[in-house]
């Protein structure tokens, strides 16, 4: 049990210190592309730290020896956009309250795009009432809608692609890690540096995830509750992680556009692999979780429409996530 728990905390914290890297690297990569801020967040960093969960995903639902193999990876399918669009604000909201007073500033006024991230809600939200309705419905072509999502998300990065303007050019970034004294460093040292943490990210959060699930079984815990409540939690640390980083630099634009990028990819990519390799048929847990994960975007939208967001309007959408988890356990209890 010692050592389960010194994995797990050794684990956190290279997470931590890879999205360091990451973060860092993926600036770059997005400065040296031409790439406004809020599509280095939203395409490419979103992409990046979504890549891991999505093979995870792939490998249960593609490779699974049995119906809860694929269960679970079904399961984050769901849970994924649950955790992004409850927790992970709520942790931008938070760290904007702690961090203003270091950042210098009066209040935790969010300094992005409003109306961009309002819409991005929105769109996730059509794709997601779509998603739930499928796992409601049997029929036979149903396998062949999965290219309908990857098409949604091929559109949606041309629309962001399209959006881009040049909102963070003349923002000073920090120094490549890799390369401390290039005031330009090249192209191919911002890929190296993201990619190896990147590669670091995965490895560590696999750690995680199987320390977590080991503290789980030892607290006599129901693996298909571990899925459906935990691990979602640890697969979109990387991502919770990158907001937290940005947020105490005092670059929130970026950390929204990370969530906001990584909850489209996970609305459609892995929900894509589910529909062409499962019957994809939710039972109440699941539909309990895409039920909780609309209600979260509805209130965000609500909120972003107003304008003017301060970092305590974003912490009460995490406690969503605590009613999915009572919900959740007393299904499993009955």
């Amino acid at each position: 049990m010692l050592l389960t728990a010194f994995l797990f905390l050794f684990s956190a914290g290279l997470i931590y210190l890879a999205c360091e890297y990451f973060v860092n690297g993926v600036e770059w990569v997005g400065r040296r592309l031409k790439l406004g801020a809020t599509t280095t967040g939203t395409v490419l960093a979103a992409f990046g730290t979504a890549l891991p969960e999505s093979a995870v995903t792939f490998m249960a639902v593609a490779f699974g020896r049995d119906p809860a193999q694929k269960d679970i990876g079904v399961g984050a399918a769901l849970g994924g956009p649950l955790v992004l669009a409850t927790i992970a604000y709520a942790v931008v909201g938070l760290a904007l309250l702690l961090n203003r007073k270091r950042l210098g500033r009066k209040d935790s006024q969010i300094n992005v795009d409003h109306m961009r991230l309002g819409r991005d809600q929105l769109w996730f939200l059509v794709i997601f009432v779509v998603k739930i309705a499928l796992g409601l419905v049997a029929f036979v072509w149903k396998p062949w809608l999965g290219w309908l999502f990857l098409a949604a998300y091929a559109l949606y990065v041309w629309r962001e692609m399209r959006q881009d303007g040049d909102d963070d050019a003349y923002e000073e970034l920090q120094p490549l890690k890799f390369r401390p004294r290039a005031s330009k460093p090249a192209l191919r040292w911002a890929l190296l540096q993201t990619s190896l943490a990147l590669a670091v990210i995965a490895l560590a959060s696999h750690v995680f995830i199987g320390q977590l699930e080991s503290i789980a079984t030892s607290l006599h815990m129901s693996p298909h509750l571990v899925a459906l409540v935990l691990s979602p939690v640890a697969t979109e640390l990387p991502e919770t992680m990158n907001a937290l980083i940005w947020v105490r630099q005092g670059r929130e634009r970026l950390a929204l556009a990370n969530i906001s990028g990584a909850m489209m990819i996970q609305a459609t990519v892995p929900s894509a692999l589910g529909i062409f390799f499962t019957p994809w048929k939710f039972d109440a847990p699941l539909l309990v979780s895409g039920l909780v994960t609309m209600v979260a975007v509805i209130v965000l939208w609500l909120v972003f429409r107003r304008g003017h967001v301060r970092g305590g309007r974003l912490i009460p959408v995490g406690l969503l996530y605590g009613v999915f988890a009572a919900i959740v356990i007393a299904l499993y209890q009955r």
